[in-house]
């Protein structure tokens, strides 16, 4: 684990970087990426099973992220010659590269949820 000193240090570089950090974080940071790269992980999907997996994303919001995430080399999309044609979408390497981070942020995501919400209601308290 870091230290104070090099997590000042990344900190530092990460403020001097943020011209080049924020478009990349803007690709892979938004409402929905993450989860349509954590169901993809595991294995390739269609595109109903991915909108099934992922419950509140529009069929409109699912196709723009996956065009996004193609164009930008994180998912693939294969035709499949069936009746109805189907299509298949899969994480690419560069995609997978992110399951570790992603991973973690879920993680933290599960842990610090109470406490989120605890804090989000003494605030609200707190401006009544």
């Amino acid at each position: 684990m870091p230290d104070d000193t090099d997590l000042h240090a990344l900190s530092h570089q990460a403020m001097l970087d943020v011209p080049r950090i924020r478009p990349v974080l803007d690709k892979i940071a938004d409402k929905w990426t993450i989860m349509i790269l954590t169901v993809l992980c595991p294995q390739p999907a269609r595109f109903n099973e991915i909108k099934r997996r992922l419950d509140g994303i529009t069929h409109k919001s699912l196709a723009d992220a996956l065009k996004r995430l193609e164009r930008h080399g994180l998912v693939t999309r294969t035709v499949i010659p069936t009746t109805p044609i189907g299509v298949v979408y899969a994480i690419t390497p560069l995609g997978h590269s992110l399951r570790g981070p992603f991973e973690a942020l879920c993680s933290w995501a599960l842990a610090h949820e109470r406490v989120m919400a605890d804090a989000a209601t003494a605030y609200d308290r707190s401006r009544t």
